[in-house]
């Protein structure tokens, strides 16, 4: 499907920095979750969330109205989004001492 695979490549450039340099800084630590890394990556979300489609909203001409035919892709991500979201907090908060 070329909206899935024009998702995921989005996603993969749009997190690629914050997630290698997440993978460094663990690896560095012994494995062990550093301050550096769940920060960077909630950060790049929460910036992709807000950011990204405030300005994606704000370019549609005033006049132009736009539907989304497949919502099932969006339904997907939201998904996804939340388990990671909630496996970090696993992590953070239980799984690292």
């Amino acid at each position: 499907n070329d909206t899935i695979a024009n998702l995921t490549l989005m996603a993969l450039g749009s997190s690629a920095p914050e997630i290698l340099l997440s993978v460094i800084e663990t690896m560095s630590n012994k494995f062990y979750s550093g301050e550096l890394g769940p920060g960077t990556i909630v950060g790049s979300a929460a910036f992709n969330i807000l950011v990204i489609v405030a300005v994606c909203v704000y370019s549609i001409p005033s006049p132009e109205i736009r539907k989304i035919d497949q919502m099932a892709v969006y339904h997907v991500t939201v998904l996804f989004s939340f388990f990671a979201y909630f496996w970090l907090l696993a992590i953070v908060q239980i799984i690292s001492p």
